[in-house]
């Protein structure tokens, strides 16, 4: 297996994003780039679509990480900025940490394994289309506004680190806000209080748990937690959905003919 190894440190995002694209026009059979010392530079993996392809990271990568990807895998030993998996089409980002605002904005395919928390407004507009399912899964809990405007895929949110009477103790205010499409499924119990305008919590069915099993079973594996795997998956969990598909429909001016 080929691989190349880039050492990031003090290195322009520009430069970096060059040599990553270099690389990989030059080495047409390159499976695996290793990119050490990365502090800050956004836009690694912007719309690159090489499916065999995997970024290792070591550090905490910039805004927009993977932007506009179809494809790679991105494994990232450390924290991300805002907006990882922005308008992602296919593929992977696995964060062996936290990750900031606005995760998995836009995303229109693929997967973002996240082993901590998120920031605000993540999963926002999302969207899937025919059998591509976006999917968010994150370790531990989400600030405000999760899931807002979504209009397609899955959210499934952990919160690993919580157990008993703790599991309950959700804080995220403005859940769903907007949503008209997809699922949010959270662990734990969720005040309804707790969601934002055109969401709804949904009964969470034998058919919601078959739809998170394999998306519970692949973060264990990616996070060396199998051990976890029956305990999370069988726990108490919130399905969080749209009121309507239409929910702002009344707001707008009838059709006049």
């Amino acid at each position: 297996m080929e691989v190349i190894e880039i050492d990031a440190k003090n290195m322009h995002y520009r430069e970096l994003n060059e040599k990553i694209h270099q690389a990989i026009k030059e080495n047409p059979d390159l499976k695996k780039i290793i990119l050490r010392n990365v502090l800050g530079q956004r836009f690694i993996g912007n719309s690159l679509r090489k499916k065999d392809l995997t970024i290792e990271i070591y550090g905490t990568p910039g805004g927009d990480l993977g932007m506009f990807m179809s494809g790679p895998t991105i494994i990232v030993y450390g924290n991300c900025e805002f907006a990882p998996g922005n308008t992602m089409d296919d593929g992977k980002i696995i964060i062996h940490g936290n990750s900031g605002d606005v995760t998995a904005h836009s995303m229109r395919g693929g997967k973002v394994f996240v082993r901590g928390d998120v920031g605000y407004r993540s999963g926002i507009h999302m969207k899937a289309y025919k059998e591509k399912v976006p999917t968010l899964v994150i370790g531990g809990t989400a600030k405000d506004f999760l899931g807002e405007y979504m209009a397609g895929g899955k959210i499934v949110v952990l919160n690993i680190d919580k157990e008993g009477k703790d599991l309950g103790k959700i804080k995220g205010k403005m859940i769903g806000t907007g949503i008209h499409g997809g699922a949010i499924y959270i662990r734990g119990e969720i005040n309804k209080k707790q969601l934002g305008v055109a969401a709804d919590i949904k009964p969470f069915t034998e058919e919601d748990l078959k739809n998170i099993e394999n998306d519970v079973k692949e973060f264990c594996q990616y996070f060396g937690l199998e051990d976890k795997f029956e305990s999370l998956l069988y726990s108490k969990w919130t399905k969080i959905a749209p009121i309507s598909k239409r929910p702002f429909g009344k707001l707008y001016t009838p059709d006049l003919f």
